[in-house]
């Protein structure tokens, strides 16, 4: 029998992905979405999947996932401002904190109790136990302070997967590697700080199996209920060197201004290092592969 799952946020680039993962692996999967954001992340696969569009109608998001009935919900959407204005506010807190506590709260209403939460190094700055960098930060680990009542109090289990930097071949967001590949291929370039801070670059294949390795180890181990787990490689590069890598591969000197910028005002220079790694997951590849795989890819 198929495996059934409901994945949130499944048209950003992480969720895109993970639902490519797991039809590939023979799931049978449902989405909630919102029209606003399109679908263009996963138009090959859109017409494999049930979509349920979001309209803030709780009692249709209970009648959704009874149907589909699924072994695990996904929860991957996120509205992710870094810099943002006061007016964005309701953004985050309706996109982090109030849509996914009425997912819960579906699935209250449901028999799916095993749920996989995404997280961000991000709430750990200068690697302190409590201290979010921004207020996006802020809302991700308020969030998961509302899953500790779902699992106290409803009999949910859950893990949540604190993400490091994600990076991939088919990744359109404006993050550095995809900025470093256009000014390859013209006369621009681009500012950027001192480049001194470390980084752990975790591909996302890896990434993806990182989620399903969640769900296979809360259905084998019954007595875990809420844990945390980070999704990194452990081999940590510094930002300068990171570019110059890509260089290397490339066999091309980029015009990237090294220090014309400064650093954020709470940037993140060593990524927390106080996370447990998840039991019988490995990371699969390494920097130099996945630069090389991401340039042969736009080339």
């Amino acid at each position: 029998m198929k495996k059934k799952a409901v994945i949130t946020g499944a048209t950003g680039y992480i969720g895109s992905n993970l639902l490519r993962f797991l039809l590939s692996d023979g799931w049978d999967v449902g989405i909630i979405s919102q029209p606003q954001f399109g679908y263009q992340n996963i138009e090959d696969v859109v017409s494999r999947v049930e979509v349920f569009e979001y309209d803030n109608n709780i009692m249709q998001l209970i009648d959704f996932l009874k149907k589909i009935d699924a072994e695990v919900v996904f929860h991957l959407a996120a509205a992710v401002i870094n810099n943002y204005k006061p007016e964005q506010i309701p953004i985050l807190i309706q996109s982090n904190i109030q849509f996914g506590t009425e997912v819960l709260e579906a699935m209250s209403h449901c028999s799916t109790r095993i749920f996989i939460n995404t997280g961000s190094y991000w709430q750990n700055y200068n690697s302190e136990g409590y201290n979010p960098v921004d207020l996006y930060a802020a809302t991700k680990e308020a969030y998961e302070k509302i899953i500790q009542y779902y699992v106290d109090a409803k009999g949910f289990r859950v893990v949540t997967l604190r993400l490091f930097d994600v990076y991939g071949e088919d990744d359109k967001r404006p993050k550095l590697l995809n900025l470093l590949y256009q000014i390859s291929q013209g006369n621009s370039s681009i500012d950027i700080s001192p480049g001194e801070q470390y980084l752990d670059m975790t591909h996302i294949s890896d990434v993806c199996s990182a989620y399903l390795k969640a769900f296979e180890l809360l259905q084998l181990d019954n007595s875990l209920e809420n844990e945390i787990y980070g999704v990194y490689t452990g081999r940590r590069v510094q930002l300068k060197e990171m570019i110059s890598l890509f260089e290397k591969i490339l066999n091309q000197k980029l015009n990237v201004n090294i220090g014309a910028k400064p650093y954020k005002k709470r940037e993140i220079m060593m990524p927390y290092t106080g996370y447990k790694q998840m039991p019988n997951w490995t990371p699969k590849v390494d920097l130099i592969e996945g630069l090389e795989r991401i340039i042969k890819y736009k080339s």
